[in-house]
């Protein structure tokens, strides 16, 4: 059976800000190191609505017949010439001097950005969204609730990586080192998939891949109630998802096994700051009973507080 490519086609939102541009330049690596297994990169910038009435302040938009007159489309399309299309260019530049040898589209729509990231995501297949993470104002959890957060919160079909503030230039591999939890679930499984099949396709060296379980001590006593070891059942789950890396062709000096005790976001915080990962990957968990993807309690809370490294939130 054909190895499944885990990166083969990135949407890359962009807003011309350094955050962004920190995105991109993960991106532009990524490509470069994926080589000819990624097929297309797709640069795409929402004008959020509203964004002209806040920007244009002396013009009274709440007339609806305003937004089709010539006079509005004009100011509109020198809005785009003047300050969205110079970062588009600028962008695709990066990704090209980075190595990037697949097809670069870019694209502008009007709407929700997160609404509409999804929704091209999804119309046009994109297997992965690549975004940088804002981080978090003094009202923790924030980023939750930023277009980037929003995006990891509904991107149901795709693999979201959120980029970190430590962006490793490197077109070879710019993500040597790879963290990877693990509780034996499907979702964290699918993760596991998706962290062994990138490993194998990188043109560059991994130095290092992590697999990590950590027993939670809450649960401790009521594991072994149910007549199950946990450290035995860590094992078990440990050696499987090894078990998937050596059988995509991983070696298996590059893989090291860790066992923790403790509280599992802490300890996989922990791990990923004392050993500076470029890159941690972690599962999509469950269904809402509104059938809205959301992410389990560990994953929401690395994701918001692990900000150096990238994280990816792996679709299911």
């Amino acid at each position: 059976m054909k190895q499944h490519d885990p990166v083969s086609k990135i949407l890359l939102p962009v807003d011309g800000s350094e955050d962004s541009r920190r995105a991109v330049q993960f991106a532009g690596c990524m490509g470069a190191a994926l080589s000819k297994s990624l097929s297309g990169i797709t640069l795409l910038h929402v004008t959020a609505e509203g964004y002209f009435s806040r920007h244009m302040g002396y013009i009274d938009f709440r007339a609806e017949d305003l937004l089709q007159t010539e006079a509005f489309k004009k100011i509109k399309n020198q809005y785009i010439e003047e300050r969205i299309k110079p970062f588009l260019d600028q962008s695709e530049k990066i990704l090209i001097d980075l190595g990037v040898e697949v097809k670069i589209e870019k694209l502008i729509v009007d709407g929700d950005p997160a609404s509409e990231i999804v929704r091209i995501a999804d119309e046009r297949r994109f297997s992965t969204i690549i975004m940088a993470r804002r981080g978090l104002s003094e009202l923790k959890g924030s980023f939750m609730g930023s277009v980037t957060g929003k995006v990891v919160h509904t991107a149901s079909n795709q693999t979201v990586y959120v980029v970190g503030y430590k962006v490793l230039e490197d077109k070879t591999c710019p993500i040597p080192k790879i963290l990877i939890p693990v509780d034996g679930s499907i979702y964290s499984m699918k993760g596991v998939e998706h962290a062994a099949s990138l490993a194998k396709k990188l043109r560059g060296p991994i130095s290092g891949i992590t697999l990590l379980r950590v027993i939670n001590i809450a649960l401790f006593e009521e594991r072994l109630k149910e007549r199950i070891d946990p450290e035995e059942e860590a094992k078990r789950i440990l050696e499987e998802a090894k078990a998937v890396f050596l059988k995509a062709g991983v070696s298996e000096e590059l893989i090291t096994i860790k066992m923790k005790m403790g509280n599992p976001a802490e300890e996989i915080l922990k791990e990923a700051e004392e050993e500076q990962y470029n890159l941690v990957v972690m599962g999509r968990k469950g269904r809402s009973a509104l059938k809205d993807l959301f992410l389990g309690g560990v994953s929401t809370t690395v994701l918001q507080r692990c900000q150096n490294p990238t994280i990816a939130i792996v679709s299911a």
